[in-house]
Parts: structure tokens; sequence; C-alpha cells
């Protein structure tokens, strides 16, 4: 499903991949010049680095995107998109967080800045193709868009990239997608890539490895109110709903309660009108069948009745029918389904293919 090297007699391409500065742009950015295209890098700065903390790295990120680029023999770029990711990925952030839900940045991040932003700015430059190291596969460029899955099914990026719509990806173009991430690295180690060796990003996207809790407080207040179990009893007092996710176990600070069984708490409900953080020692409160979710993305035309689903990055595909009405889409799962969370995205697959899309709203529970 990836791209095939130019024939003879054919035109190379003119890509510009984007560089993060890591492993996997790096053999993308490569691997595109090794086919015989036409190669440039771009860096995207998108967070403003001022708070003098030790998790600013963007500037380390680039020394490492510059060293590929001059290894590679091609030019590297570089933008910021500090303003436009501040209103259209880190906005929305926060509005989801004071709202209750629990975002997917890294969703909204490719949405909106890798791929609605690069796009624009690669054609530009006279660049009409672009390429990023997304464990991602497609059609052949000039066929229409379906989007399948990395060959390296522990590192698919699928989930992340349901939501950027066809538009977006059609002139994109995914190198490492039928690599493994083990092959990969050995790849970069014989052509001497100086990032052969260097820890995947595991941060927010663009804001990077950073105490996550510590880092949210700075642009979020604390909102006191209580921790209820299910059928009402006062346990204790959390210090905001946006510091809670449903299904999370740790952190919720209510201790052991006497005359409980000493079984771990779960976070199950958050109301948002009464400022209350429901909580279970019963899995079965974890669970649901339906999820309704919106803004509905479709990859490749219409969603068949019958699919499979994943509400998180790393959830095995789950059998489910969908019911589709414009952007909003009801899915029953034959099985329940555990902490299915607003705010986060539901992703729908047939086979190898993802179909695409959309944010879930709430689950039959609520």
């Amino acid at each position: 499903m990836t791209e095939p090297a130019p024939d003879e007699g054919d035109t190379p391409l003119r890509v510009m991949v984007g560089m993060s500065g890591g492993v996997d742009s790096a053999v993308a950015a490569m691997t595109l010049k090794e086919q015989g295209h036409s190669v440039a890098g771009l860096f995207m700065k998108n967070w403003d680095e001022d708070d003098g903390t030790e998790y600013c790295t963007a500037e380390a990120d680039y020394a490492d995107a510059a060293l590929v680029c001059e290894r590679l023999g091609i030019e590297l770029f570089a933008a910021n998109f500090a303003a436009e990711y501040w209103d259209n990925v880190f906005a929305a952030f926060l509005a989801d967080y004071r709202a209750g839900r629990t975002p997917n940045p890294d969703v909204l991040c490719n949405r909106e800045i890798k791929f609605r932003l690069f796009v624009d700015y690669a054609a530009e430059l006279g660049y009409p193709v672009v390429a990023t190291g997304h464990y991602a596969r497609r059609s052949p460029l000039g066929e229409p868009f379906r989007l399948f899955r990395g060959v390296d099914r522990n590192k698919d990026q699928t989930y992340f990239l349901q939501a950027v719509p066809t538009e977006q990806l059609k002139d994109c173009i995914f190198p490492v997608g039928d690599m493994t991430k083990p092959a990969l690295r050995k790849r970069a180690e014989a052509a001497g890539l100086s990032v052969h060796d260097k820890k995947d990003s595991t941060g927010i996207c663009f804001i990077g490895e950073r105490r996550f809790a510590d880092f949210l407080a700075r642009f979020l207040p604390d909102d006191p109110g209580p921790v209820l179990d299910m059928e009402g009893t006062a346990l204790g007092e959390h210090r905001g709903l946006a510091w809670f996710t449903i299904g999370q176990r740790q952190g919720i600070g209510i201790g052991g309660q006497a005359g409980r069984a000493e079984k771990p708490w779960y976070v199950a409900r958050k109301d948002q009108d009464s400022n209350t953080l429901y909580v279970t020692q019963n899995d079965c409160d974890l669970l649901s069948r339906e999820l309704h979710a919106s803004g509905l993305n479709r990859i490749a035309g219409e969603l068949p009745e019958r699919c499979t689903a994943k509400t998180r990055y790393r959830q095995p595909d789950q059998p489910c029918s969908v019911d589709v009405a414009g952007d909003a889409v009801t899915v029953t799962f034959e099985a329940p389904q555990r902490a299915v969370t607003p705010g986060q995205y539901v992703a729908f697959y047939l086979g190898e293919e993802c179909l695409g899309g959309a944010r879930i709203d709430h689950t039959d529970g609520e």
C-alpha cells in the first residue's frame, strides 16, 4: 500500500517531510531520497517554550533535525505555528477539560497542524506532496485516497489520523508505514543517522515531556467538589473534575474507607452541573455497550453498518454496528466496553483499512 520508487523516465516527486527531530521522520526523509524523489524537510515549532523548564525540547529537536538533513544533503525549512496551535489545538484542549471531558490533543494536532498548516505551507514553497513519519499506509498517489494500518501493529498510528479530512491526507505519503520500528532503527544506524537510538516522544503533541499535572495547573485552577460512590455516599473531596478521567484509578485521594472492601476505586462518572466525581469499586459500573459520537470524518465514503472500532489507541478492535445520521454516529458494540471516555475518539476499521472516526460525546450510561 506504500508508494513505489519512480520508474525510469518518471518525474520524481517534490516532497516536503515533516521533520520532528526523531528517528521516524529521519528515516522517512532518507527513504524518499533513496527512491529518487526531490526532498526537503520542515521543522514545525508549535509551542513558545518560555517557561524556562527542563522540558523545553524544541531547540534540541531542531538541532537533531538539522543534523539529519545535513547528513542526507537536503534543505531544512523551519516554521513557527505557535499562534495557530494555541488557537486551534490548545484552546480546545483546555475548553474540553473545563467541560469535564478528556481531550486527545494528538488527534487535533494532526488535523489542525501536522496536515492542514503543513500541507498549505509546503505547497507555497513548491512542494505539492508532503510526507511524515507516521506508521500508516495509503493507496498509491493518483488513486482515490484510502488509509491502512502500518505493518508494525504495535506502532500503527491510524487512530491518530482518523480525524484528518481526506482533502488534507490525499497528498501525503507515509514512507515508514511498511517498516517495523526495530528494522527502522537498524536502517537509521546503518546510515549513520545521529537519531538512530533517540528515545520516542511520549509527551503532549509539540509540548513535550512535562509533568502533566504541574503543566495543566498553570492553566486550570482547582475547583473542589464532592466525591461520591454510585449510591450517593460522600467519600471525600476532589480538586477539580478536570484532573480525572473515566476509569482512572490512581490519584483519587480517598484512601481506605471503613466498612468497604479492600478493592481499588475507579472514576465512574463526572457530573459537571453539580461538580461531583462518582467513583466505584465495581467494574460493571465502568462498562457501556453503546456510545454516541459527533463530528464524523469519513475517509473513504460511507461507513458500513458493521465494522470494528476502538475508543483508545492501544485497544484491540471491537466488533460493532453503526447508525449514522449526518455527522453523528451511534456505535453499538457486541461486547460491553470499559471506560469509554467523552472527549476521546472512536476510530472505525474494516480489516486493515481505517474508515474514519468521530469524537465521543457520551455513552448509554450517561
